[in-house]
């Protein structure tokens, strides 16, 4: 290895990192508010670049009848959950079209301009709107109910949403892997380095979600919120905090953020509907660096996953995956010597 490999290996490997510091703030995000090791993260990530790639061929994503099931059946349980409470229709009425209003408006909207084959950006906008569908629903089916479960329940669940979200992956997108275009194709000589248009919008948009992040959760009431609720659950909640409507939120922003990642890594590689599990992990891992706690740890254990995994392809391509996944080892024996076994003890 010479030094122009070295470059190349660590522009790579930031890259990625940052791809993974979005999907590991995601992560922590959900388990800070909600006690969910969110592993559905990565289906987020599939379903945005899969469902830009089906809008690219001029065709409605199967995306769109999901969010249709999904929407009916939280609007469903929505209105009998009311009705329960208050016992009039009206009000149970008004709670299910709640619900419905938003995924309806946004499928309509695209199967209308699905065939019109309009721009890139506005494809792109489409598809991180339908993804960003997904988070609350999911929340609302599967998580609401478990709220103040152990976190073991939790975990289980999470499984079984990953399986639910691939199988419906492969379901309507079929087994064929997609690459998008890119959104930027200019290439740059830095020296023995190449940069890549997308890899600056990589760069970019990463730094500037992180950044509107933290202005989110320091400056807007909803974020204070979200912390209040991470902080105590009871204690927010007795101050007139939703903690549904938090994990409602918690979880449109994780799909956000994983449309968002989803459109950016495209363009970098072949995407399939299974791809999610790997690209989500990498992200666990990072969240894990940081403790599922710390946004900063979680961010700095991201770009150190990606430079990892770059340099490890270089030397041991077979057992990359496994040099990444092996960090996670003495990151949990460290902490586990730290916390004392105060548990156990108790």
């Amino acid at each position: 290895m010479d030094f122009s490999i070295a470059s190349i290996l660590l522009v790579d490997g930031l890259t990625n990192g940052a791809i993974y510091a979005l999907l590991g703030l995601a992560t922590v995000l959900v388990f800070a508010v909600t006690r969910v090791i969110f592993i559905p993260q990565g289906e987020f990530v599939t379903y945005g670049a899969l469902t830009l790639a089906i809008l690219q061929t001029g065709k409605v994503p199967g995306t769109i009848w999901l969010l249709l099931l999904l929407a009916g059946l939280a609007a469903l349980a929505e209105s009998f959950q009311t009705w329960k409470r208050h016992k009039s229709v009206g009000a149970a009425t008004v709670a299910g079209v709640r619900v419905l209003v938003f995924p309806v408006v946004i499928a309509a909207v695209t199967i209308w301009a699905a065939p019109q084959q309009f721009s890139l950006l506005v494809q792109a906008v489409l598809s991180v709107c339908i993804v960003t569908c997904f988070g609350p629903l999911v929340y609302r089916l599967a998580y609401q109910s478990l709220a103040d479960a152990t976190s073991l329940v939790l975990l289980i669940v999470s499984v079984g949403v990953h399986f639910a979200l691939t199988g419906l992956g492969l379901l309507f997108f079929g087994a064929e892997g997609f690459r998008n275009p890119p959104f930027w194709d200019a290439r740059f000589s830095l020296g023995a380095v190449n940069l890549s248009g997308q890899a600056i919008i990589i760069a970019l948009t990463s730094t500037a979600l992180i950044v509107l992040l933290w202005l989110f959760f320091e400056r807007s009431l909803y974020g204070k919120a979200l912390r209040a609720t991470a902080v105590n659950r009871l204690g927010a909640r007795l101050m007139g905090i939703s903690s549904q409507v938090a994990g409602q939120l918690t979880l449109a922003m994780a799909a956000l953020i994983g449309a968002l990642s989803g459109l950016l890594i495209g363009p970098t590689t072949t995407v399939f509907f299974d791809s999610g599990f790997l690209i989500g992990l990498k992200g666990f891992v990072a969240a894990v660096i940081g403790g599922l706690v710390s946004y900063p740890g979680a961010a700095l254990g991201a770009l150190l996953v990606g430079v990892i995994e770059a340099f490890g392809s270089f030397w041991a391509s077979s057992f990359k995956e496994v040099i990444v996944f092996t960090l996670i080892l003495p990151v949990l024996f460290w902490r586990s010597l730290k916390a004392g076994h105060s548990d156990e003890e108790h």
